[in-house]
């Protein structure tokens, strides 16, 4: 499914929306360039989620670590990783985390759970473009329930 995001506000809502259908376990990957909008995807989907106080971009301290209902979400954010192996100082192999969301999720590989969404954002012209990509049951049932309530518009496919 690929949905227009032609300004930030749509991109909120999309997270909104991810966030009211979302699985009780989850893995997201997010995927794009620089300024292509994970982190601001991900700030959406855990401000939706109820996470209160500051959302920090997790570029330096690599993971932030929030409340939600049922667990715990981790935002990664892995662009300063050079090798998978780095994440293994982490702390990263507890069960508490029911929401992962992780930035540049490749330069992880083998290190990270698998997962049940990529989300593939890209610049195009003042905004911006979501793939949404289902990688599991758990995703697709997620896709299935996702209701984008007419203010968002899926992209004709093809």
């Amino acid at each position: 499914m690929q949905i227009e995001l032609p300004g930030p506000e749509a991109t909120d809502e999309l997270g909104h929306a991810l966030a009211a259908s979302r699985p009780p376990r989850a893995v997201v990957h997010l995927h794009g360039d620089l300024g292509a909008g994970k982190s601001s995807l991900a700030r959406a989907l855990l401000r939706a989620l109820g996470v209160q106080g500051p959302v920090r971009s997790p570029t330096y301290t690599l993971v932030e670590r929030y409340p939600v209902a049922g667990g715990e979400a981790w935002h990664l954010d892995l662009y300063r990783i050079a090798d998978a192996g780095e994440l293994d100082f982490l702390g990263l192999d507890g069960d508490e985390a029911t929401l992962w969301l992780v930035e540049w999720p490749e330069r992880g590989l083998g290190a990270l759970p698998k997962a049940d969404l990529a989300v593939h954002l890209a610049v195009a012209g003042t905004g911006r473009t979501a793939r949404l990509e289902a990688l599991s049951q758990a995703g697709h049932n997620w896709l299935a329930g996702l209701d984008l309530n007419g203010r968002l518009q899926p992209l004709p496919a093809g």
